[in-house]
């Protein structure tokens, strides 16, 4: 399944970045095509093999396994939708409330049925899916408050990017950062455990002065810093010679958290009109999305791919994924960051870093499908 979803994550990327230059869609067309297509799906997908991980429990039934499917059929309704200019995307919102709200029961019974205390990066998950139902009821709220429509809008727009998507990835990030380099982050269980108040906090002031209330989505701003500050410190003196490399996942993984903060920064500005909706998207979505999805699928991609004992196949096709990794992450980085700030050449570099990878996530896949039928090491 998580094998598929990359895929899909892949193929929806290279799509939203050339759709725009091919046919002229609205741009809500191409952000959900690569937020709600390629990245939804994924998440829960993530999610769900990381769940059991983190309250020591058996791996996930049968029905939750096929979550992301359902996620990824409201994607793709929603995706629809928009290019052809109807309203299936109550519906799409609908299907994805009601399972996003089934997933956040299925998280609560494990946590509470965990082998002593849940890692605290469930807690974030958890978080990061009451975001993603809040900002579904916010499409549902727009049929019965049409008067407040584009609030309506930011406030969905803000809570899916910096609530679940945001919460989602930086739990995640500190977990995967010291996995891929192979030194633990003593500090990390402690750190999630008080900068969740802060990082929720931030997304929700952020959101609702972007619908209604300017001045607060400055404030939400400056809480989701404490984490974003307190973790790149963590890095700076534990990781920073892997962080600087050229190949591999962490650097990679590293610019998706300066990304984010360029993101963060893009979606202050925009609750104040200064940036637009869909520059701010765009900054998203190249400056972090990209150097986040490809770092972690660099790293997690073997194994899922092959799972079991690790072999030298899986070191064999992390250091092929991973090749490059730095050089990516800058061009994602700087794409984004011009494309934010309205210059359109920014795309170039993000679709030169895209086409690289997809390359070798082609490579890696011919490789998986060849390794399948001969016996392993």
């Amino acid at each position: 399944m998580q094998v598929l979803l990359v895929l899909m994550a892949a193929a929806s990327f290279a799509d939203a970045v050339a759709l725009p230059l091919l046919h002229p869609l609205p741009s809500a067309a191409h952000i959900h095509l690569a937020l709600a297509v390629g990245v939804m799906p994924l998440i829960f997908g993530a999610m769900i093999y990381f769940v059991p991980v983190l309250t020591r429990s058996a791996i996930a039934p049968i029905g939750v396994r096929l979550i992301p499917l359902l996620m990824l059929i409201a994607g793709a309704l929603a995706f629809f939708s928009f290019a052809t200019s109807s309203q299936n995307y109550y519906l799409a919102a609908f299907i994805a409330l009601a399972t996003a709200t089934a997933f956040a029961v299925w998280v609560i019974r494990r946590a509470a049925g965990s082998i002593g205390q849940p890692h605290p990066c469930l807690y974030w998950y958890l978080g990061a899916v009451v975001c993603l139902i809040l900002a579904l009821a916010a499409v549902s709220a727009m049929a019965l408050w049409p008067e407040q429509r584009l609030a309506l809008k930011r406030l969905h727009l803000h809570l899916n990017t910096l609530g679940f998507i945001g919460l989602t990835a930086i739990a995640t990030l500190q977990v995967l950062l010291p996995t891929t380099v192979g030194r633990p982050d003593p500090q990390v269980g402690a750190r999630l455990h008080q900068d969740l108040k802060w990082a929720l906090s931030g997304t929700l002031l952020i959101s609702i002065g972007a619908a209604w209330f300017k001045p607060l989505a400055y404030l939400g701003a400056l809480l989701w810093m404490i984490p974003l500050v307190r973790l790149a410190k963590a890095w700076y003196s534990l990781y920073l010679q892997e962080i600087f490399k050229f190949h591999g996942a962490a650097s990679s993984l590293a610019a998706a958290l300066a990304g984010f903060v360029a993101a963060l920064l893009f979606g202050s500005l925009h609750a104040d009109s200064i940036l637009s909706t869909t520059d701010t998207a765009h900054a998203f979505i190249l400056a972090f999305l990209f150097p986040l999805v490809t770092g972690a699928v660099s790293h997690l991609f073997p194994i899922w791919a092959r799972p079991g004992m690790q072999t030298a196949w899986h070191a064999l096709m992390r250091q092929r994924l991973g090749a490059g990794g730095g050089y990516r992450a800058l061009l994602f980085l700087a794409g984004g960051i011009l494309l934010g700030l309205g210059w359109r050449g920014g795309l170039v570099l993000s679709i030169a870093a895209l086409i690289a990878f997809l390359l070798q996530l082609a490579s890696t896949a011919r490789c998986r499908a060849s390794a399948a039928t001969a016996p392993h090491e």
